[in-house]
Parts: structure tokens; sequence; C-alpha cells
């Protein structure tokens, strides 16, 4: 996709938002499913033994004694696809029938799905982008990521703290036009991914 994703995100006229929000986040759940299906098999427990973001930001799961656990990366992306799977097949947070509400916290899952999938995003942008450049498919995966940034700015779905670890790819993005503007108040944290997120080999 060329250009900005400003006009893809905003809801259509005579469409419900919450319907809107939902229609796409499943669909950034399926194409990253057949993205993270495509590198899967490079992301063993020997290659990344944790799920990580780069130096110092390692990701826990919450296991079901509520202890936060560190798994591999493939266990871990593994979990989350089935727990986001797991989330839209129940009809009580998002019904399928019309004339059906959606519940008060459907909101709030749909942000903890949305905050999951980054961590997918940014592992991978830190450890596997090289695969996707050797596959020829990373001005795929950037114009993926641009628009499931762009979705998530709009609508409020992350916050910058937990977008930290590919601020500096975000914000080439943003410059290039390819990711919509958002207020800048906040200082960006410092960093050292420049090599990794260079906007020279990592935008499309």
């Amino acid at each position: 996709v060329r250009g900005s994703f400003q006009t893809l995100v905003q809801v259509p006229r005579y469409v419900d938002q919450n319907e809107w929000l939902v229609l796409n986040v499943f669909e950034f759940y399926q194409y990253l499913n057949l993205f993270y299906g495509a590198i899967s098999e490079f992301v063993t427990p020997q290659t990344c033994p944790t799920m990580n973001a780069g130096p110092g930001i390692d990701y826990t799961w919450i296991d079901s004694n509520k202890k936060q656990v560190h798994l591999p990366a493939n266990t871990y992306i593994d979990l989350v696809l089935t727990w986001i799977s797991n989330k839209f097949d129940d009809t009580t947070l998002f019904p399928t029938k019309q004339g059906v509400p959606f519940p008060p916290h459907f909101l709030g899952v749909l942000k903890s799905i949305y905050r999951q999938m980054f961590r997918i995003f940014a592992h991978i942008y830190h450890n596997h982008f090289d695969k996707f450049v050797h596959l020829s498919m990373e001005a795929h995966w950037n114009s993926f990521f641009a628009h499931f940034i762009s979705f998530g700015k709009e609508f409020d779905l992350l916050d910058k703290k937990e977008m930290e670890p590919l601020l500096p790819l975000i914000e080439a993005m943003e410059a290039q036009g390819k990711i919509m503007m958002v207020d800048h108040k906040a200082t960006s944290s410092s960093s050292n991914y420049g090599n990794t997120l260079s906007p020279n080999n990592a935008i499309a």
C-alpha cells in the first residue's frame, strides 16, 4: 500500500464503531497468523529462549496460577494466538447476532488482544526481520505493521509505553507519512534499536 492509512482506518459512514473495531482487529489477527506461519520454523527455543523485543525487554506469560513465567518465544506466541482465537469464538464477548449488544468490558479485552499482537510484531522485528527480507516479504510486512499502528492510534488501542520497543521505527514511518501523526508531547525514550530498525532497511 502506498501513502497513508489514515483514510483506511476511519469508521465508514453508517457502520457501528464497535463492529468496525472487531472486524479490523480480527483481520489483523488473521494476517499476523499468516505472516508468523511463514517464519515460524525459525522461532525455536534454541534461537529464542525468551519472548523478547530487544535487549532488556522480555515479555512474561501469566499462567493458570496467576504467576508470571518466562517462556520460549514460540511457546509464548502459540499461547497468545490460541488465546486470541478463543476470545473471538466467545459470542458473549463478540456477539454475532444482530441486535445483541457488545458487553461493557469488550473494549478492554480488545485492547489486551491488540497489546499481545503488538508484542509479536516487536519480537519479529527485533529477531526475525531478516527472514522476511530473505523471503522478499518485507514490504508487505511493513505495510501491514503501518496499517496496524495507524488503526491502533486512531482508536487508542495501544499506549505509548507499550510501543517503546518499536518507537524508532514507528516515528520513522510517521516521518515518511506511512503512519498518521499523533500528539508527540511525551518525549520518546532513547534507544539503541537504530541498527536493526533503520528506515533504510525496514520501511516499505
